[in-house]
């Protein structure tokens, strides 16, 4: 059975120390999937594993669209697995788009794709661009669930800060509940270190 931790960690993608999260909250763990995604042997070992759980499900999906950055390789590498077309929403001027040529079909049928799923605010704006344009946004997927959502084979709860769908079904291959602290309460600051942002947002 894959033991996805496992892989993170040998990919050095999960990172322990002291981080400051996109949210402005404090963590002693980060997961940096873009290591994990450099290997394209280790992103089709995981992207098949996705496709297997949603296969299995039954859901019939015609496209895979992902929100850029961080969801492009992992987008396209299920859109590989599933063997359907692959395309992409992006920012422009702060408001994420489907540009470059890229064409949605009427009822096409897409599940939106990340690589992690924290809270689904990025996975959502993708998928109403999709839904704007015609299509119909069946299920969302990742490689990694960060917890706050609930996943198809997982007894995980959603939270209140879930932005996702209750109605669409999450795929994901592992969840990672990571403790979080404000700021003002984060213990790792008390003890005196200084917390390091290693995203793809504001570095």
């Amino acid at each position: 059975m894959m033991n996805v931790a496992i892989i993170y960690k040998d990919s050095q993608a999960l990172l322990e120390g002291h981080f400051k999260l996109s949210s402005g909250n404090h963590s002693q763990f980060y997961l940096q999937s873009a290591k994990v995604l450099e290997n394209p042997k280790t992103a089709k070992l995981l992207a098949e594993a996705l496709a297997e759980q949603i296969i299995a499900s039954g859901i019939k999906i015609d496209a895979v669209c992902s929100p850029a950055l961080g969801g492009i390789i992992s987008g396209f590498a299920l859109a590989t697995a599933l063997d359907v077309r692959f395309i992409f929403a992006e920012r422009v001027e702060g408001i994420m788009t489907i540009r470059r040529g890229f064409e949605v079909q009427e009822n096409e049928k897409y599940i939106i794709c990340e690589d992690i799923i924290t809270t689904g605010g990025s996975a959502l704006e993708a998928a109403k661009e999709v839904e704007k344009s015609g299509g119909n946004v069946v299920a969302y997927a990742a490689l990694a669930n960060r917890g706050f959502c609930s996943r198809e084979n997982s007894d995980l709860e959603a939270t209140s800060s879930c932005k996702l769908p209750l109605d669409k079904p999450l795929f994901a291959l592992e969840d990672f509940t990571f403790e979080m602290y404000e700021e003002k309460d984060c213990p790792l600051c008390k003890d005196g270190s200084t917390a390091y942002k290693p995203g793809s947002r504001g570095n």
